[in-house]
């Protein structure tokens, strides 16, 4: 049987977390259960659950044990398991502005070497691809996508940078992230989106969640300077569409 349809495993994480894991791969039937699931327990409110927290193949229940037991909480998330597949069969899509030019670009041209590619093709498949937002995490707002297609595939740094410049768009082996707060990193640089994925200005402060849908669509250096202006006073909001789940 695939991770996709194997039944899942409850593990306990202290006295305070479960959880729940339904593989061990990067694989989208498996993180839809994920989300699924997730939907489905937020949906049910449960007394004493404090936090949800999805990541690639398994959910994270964090919980209060004095007002729900780990016994009655699995049989919450068993229930939950019997109608996840029934949760609404859309979700939210983003098409998210990108410069792969000059200084925000600085592995391009490096990425383009390895793949074989030019910088001007490796630009054209990044921003065919659409991504799926798998998890949450390492910094607020900071999400894990996937998968690049096979051709955009690149290791890690063999040196991270002790520094990755706010919202730089970056890639390694099958993940695409944005950086949303300006930290070391070890992922390939390949563009900058003038919009802020972590905001305390902004409600909410994190841009997307698990099971958003992304897009990226490349932009001027010129445009890059005049959307940052107005996203960082915000005047303008990036704005998401409904999809059908496939």
């Amino acid at each position: 049987m695939t991770d996709a349809f194997a039944a899942p495993q409850f593990l306990a994480a202290g006295d305070g977390a479960m959880v729940v894991q339904f593989g061990a791969v990067i694989d989208p039937a498996v993180n839809a259960r994920v989300t699924a699931l997730a939907e489905a327990l937020r949906g049910a409110a449960i007394d004493g659950v404090i936090d949800l927290v999805p990541t690639f193949r398994s959910l994270m229940i964090h919980y209060d044990p004095l007002r729900v037991g780990h016994m009655a909480l699995r049989d919450h998330v068993t229930a939950g398991l019997s109608v996840s597949g029934t949760r609404a069969a859309r979700r939210r899509a983003w098409m998210v502005p990108c410069c792969y030019e000059g200084d925000h670009a600085p592995d391009l041209a490096a990425v383009a070497a390895g793949t074989g590619l030019s910088p001007a093709e490796v630009v054209a498949r990044h921003t065919a691809a659409s991504l799926d937002v798998y998890m949450m995490g390492f910094m607020p707002g900071f999400p894990y996508m996937a998968k690049l297609p096979p051709e955009l595939q690149v290791p890690r740094l063999d040196s991270p940078r002790v520094r990755v410049p706010i919202r730089s768009v970056s890639i390694a082996a099958e993940i695409c992230v944005v950086y949303a707060l300006e930290t070391p990193g070890g992922l390939s640089l390949i563009g900058r989106t003038p919009v802020p994925f972590f905001d305390l200005g902004r409600a909410p402060p994190v841009l997307m969640e698990s099971g958003d849908q992304v897009r990226f669509e490349a932009i001027s250096p010129a445009d890059y300077d005049l959307l940052e202006g107005d996203y960082a006073a915000h005047r303008k909001t990036l704005d998401y569409t409904w999809v059908d789940v496939a």
